[in-house]
C-alpha cells in the first residue's frame, strides 16, 4: 500500500512513528498520530487501523523497558490486570474481524473524536481523581472490569488506549501515578501483543509499513519514558487532540 517511489511518504511515516512512541510514553495517544499518517499516504481506514495496531507493539515494549524501575512490588496487580487485558483485547480484535467493514467505517470517526476528547480531558480527570496513593487498597473487581473494557476498545481500535487505561488505573488502583503509568505500559503491551497475533492471522496488515514504523516507535517509546518526568505534556497533548479531532471530522464527511 506504500508507494516506494514517493520518498516523502516513507519519511512521513518514520517521523510519525518516532513521535508516536514518545507521545505514548509522555501523554498517551501516540497511535492518533500514526493512524492519520497512514490515511495520509493512502491507506483505507481498516488497513490503517490494523497496521497501526501492530506497529505500536515495539513502542509499548520500549515504554515498559524505560519504566521498568517502577514495576517492582506490583506483581499481583500486573498478573490479574494482564489477564483481563488479554481477554478484552481478544474480544475487541474478534469484533473487528467478524463485523462488516462498513461498521468500522461508520464507527471509526466517532472513535477518533471520542479518543481525542478523552485526551483533552485527561488532566481534568487526574485532578478530579486525585492522587491514588492517598487512598486505600485496590478496588480489584472494578479495576478488572475497567481494564477489560479498555482492552476491548484497544483491540477494536486502540487510539488513545493509554489515556483510557491510565484513567481506569487511577480510579481503581492504589499507588503513585508514576507507578501506574508503568503498569499502563505493561497492559498496553499485552493488548498490542494480542492484536499482533490475531491481526497477523486474519487482517490486512501492511508489513512494509510495520517494518518502517516499528523501530521508530520503539526508540520513541524508550526515550519518551526516560524523559516523561521532566517533559511538559500540555502542548504535546493538545497538538495530538487537535489533530485527532480534525481527522475524525474529516472521516465523518468522506
Amino acid at each position: 500500500m506504500i508507494d516506494l517511489s514517493q520518498p516523502w511518504a516513507l519519511v512521513f511515516l518514520l517521523v510519525a512513528g518516532l513521535l508516536a512512541g514518545a507521545v505514548n510514553a509522555v501523554a498517551g495517544g501516540g497511535s492518533l498520530l500514526v493512524f492519520p499518517a497512514l490515511l495520509g499516504v493512502g491507506f483505507p481506514p481498516l488497513a490503517a487501523n490494523v497496521t497501526n495496531s501492530v506497529a505500536q507493539w515495539p513502542g509499548y515494549a520500549g515504554l515498559v523497558l524505560g519504566a521498568r524501575r517502577e514495576l517492582p512490588g506490583q506483581g499481583r496487580r500486573i498478573a490479574v490486570t494482564a489477564v483481563a487485558a488479554a481477554l478484552g483485547s481478544g474480544v475487541g480484535c474478534t469484533l473487528l474481524l467478524v463485523l462488516p467493514t462498513s461498521v468500522f467505517d461508520a464507527v471509526v470517526p466517532v472513535l477518533v473524536i471520542l479518543a481525542s476528547l478523552t485526551m483533552a480531558v485527561g488532566p481534568w480527570l487526574k485532578r478530579r481523581i486525585g492522587d491514588p496513593a492517598a487512598r486505600g487498597r485496590d478496588r480489584t473487581p472494578a479495576l478488572l472490569v475497567a481494564v477489560f473494557l479498555a482492552a476491548v476498545y484497544g483491540g477494536y481500535f486502540g487510539g488513545a488506549l493509554g489515556v483510557v487505561l491510565i484513567s481506569a488505573l487511577s480510579l481503581f488502583a492504589h499507588d503513585e501515578l508514576r507507578r501506574l503509568n508503568a503498569l499502563k505500559g505493561v497492559l498496553s503491551l499485552v493488548v498490542a501483543t494480542v492484536t499482533v497475533v490475531v491481526f497477523a492471522l486474519g487482517a490486512p496488515v501492511d508489513w512494509l509499513a510495520v517494518a518502517l514504523l516499528a523501530p521508530t516507535t520503539l526508540v520513541g517509546g524508550y526515550v519518551g519514558a526516560l524523559v516523561a518526568r521532566r517533559m511538559p505534556e500540555t502542548l504535546l497533548r493538545w497538538a495530538v487532540v487537535l489533530l485527532g479531532l480534525a481527522v475524525g471530522v474529516a472521516l465523518l464527511f468522506t
